[in-house]
């Protein structure tokens, strides 16, 4: 049978047409099936490995038409795929290109990493906003490519590049945010861990007449704190991140931290990564700004959301206040050290003691204000004794003591 997997789990609900998708799609599908069991080609079975055809792939340039299909398989070779050749080119119209994916990987995995030709040139094209691209079997593309314009343009008006500026697109695929990006940028760097994307992603470029893009094969976690590592001294603009599923990878979000750009885009398919992802970049220097879901998959619960994320400044780390210390009656010196504390200091250096009367004297003598109505006299009239030299030292010591003078 052909179908979705229920949720949360592999088990297939039996469908044999898919209303999200484009319109031959449903062709494609009824020409394999009707192909495997014509030709007693055994469907791949999960639990035992056992079986050879795991999954349909078929993909549609909406502008070109062109149309690519690929049979993910459990082995390198499709048997009677002449057969199926046959009939997909007498009866899917656009159709150019059939590949064979190699998966023997166990787990859920769908693509695997070696794609064999068997027809065609083993790309579609598609055009998105003026951009023509190049899209082979592995490489990731927006399913939806209205919507996927609306996507990639909030992102690009999130970014807010003027042309002068250096950005990093991280999870690039096929480098279809990273040329919209390069369209107004100074320089694209891109990162993507699937070689097909990379080649499809700098091909790309040419194809569309920019030369100020450079890509890099790999893991996001480990090219990125690489590259900044060996360009400690090259200023980061903005970073666009647009993860999988999953997200970023905590030695990503730890670079991006540490780069500090001063603005940062987050395109996000899943809303649980994205909200676990926001925490942590909110906890380690940005402020979040703007967010702007966009439907791609009409009348379901999936969408896409873009994320503005701001550095934030030093400034902002702190909570600056300004306490005038009259309203906490206290001057600044008397702050430092309380009348008893400077009581006690003197009679443990020199052994006698002195009155608060002694100390309000002397710091008066030494321009220390005292508050209002604290040991001044009741009366312009009324006389107060003078304080002994021998204590004016004393506590003029314990002043220097306490850094009061």
């Amino acid at each position: 049978i052909t179908g979705f997997y229920a949720h949360h789990s592999h088990d297939i609900i039996e469908s044999e047409g898919c209303a999200l998708t484009f319109e031959e799609a449903d062709t494609v599908l009824w020409i394999v099936r009707e192909w495997m069991e014509a030709q007693h080609i055994p469907p791949y079975d999960e639990e035992t490995g056992q079986g050879l055809v795991r999954h349909v792939l078929s993909r549609k340039g909406f502008t070109s038409g062109q149309i690519m299909v690929c049979i993910i398989a459990a082995g390198k070779v499709l048997p009677y795929y002449g057969e199926l050749l046959k009939h997909l080119q007498a009866h899917v119209q656009g159709f150019t290109t059939l590949c064979l994916n190699i998966n023997r990987e166990p787990g859920n995995t769908i693509l695997g990493r070696e794609t064999k030709v068997l027809f065609g040139p083993g790309v579609i094209e598609d055009e998105l906003d003026g951009l023509t691209f190049s899209i082979s079997a592995n490489s990731f593309f927006q399913v939806n490519p209205v919507q996927t314009e609306v996507l990639y343009g909030k992102a690009l008006e999130f970014a807010g590049l003027t042309g002068n500026e250096t950005v990093w697109d991280v999870y690039c695929g096929i480098g279809t945010i990273s040329l919209f990006l390069a369209r107004h940028a100074k320089k694209v760097y891109g990162v993507e861990i699937v070689p097909q994307a990379i080649d499809d992603a700098r091909e790309n470029a040419v194809r569309n007449g920019l030369s100020n893009t450079e890509f890099f094969v790999g893991k996001a976690e480990e090219v990125l704190p690489a590259w900044y590592e060996a360009h400690p001294e090259e200023k980061i603009d903005v970073i666009v991140v647009d993860p999988p599923r999953k997200g970023c990878d905590t030695a990503c979000l730890q670079t991006i931290a540490s780069m500090a750009p001063e603005r940062l885009v987050y395109v996000s398919c899943d809303s649980a990564t994205l909200a676990r992802d926001l925490k942590y970049l909110c906890e380690n220097g940005f402020k979040l700004d703007r967010v702007q879901p966009v439907d791609m998959f009409g009348m379901t619960v999936h969408i896409e959301t873009v994320c503005l994320l701001s550095k934030l400044s030093e400034a902002k780390h702190h909570i600056s206040v300004q306490v005038d210390m009259d309203e906490l009656d206290l001057t600044a010196a008397e702050s430092k050290a309380t009348y008893e504390e400077i009581q006690e200091w003197v009679q443990v250096k020199y052994g006698f003691h002195v009155t608060h009367l002694n100390i309000a004297q002397v710091k008066r003598k030494h321009g220390i204000i005292e508050r209002e109505n604290y040991n001044k006299p009741k009366s312009p009239d009324s006389k107060q004794p003078g304080c002994p030299e021998e204590k004016v030292k004393a506590i003029e010591e314990a002043l220097r003591h306490f850094q009061m003078i």
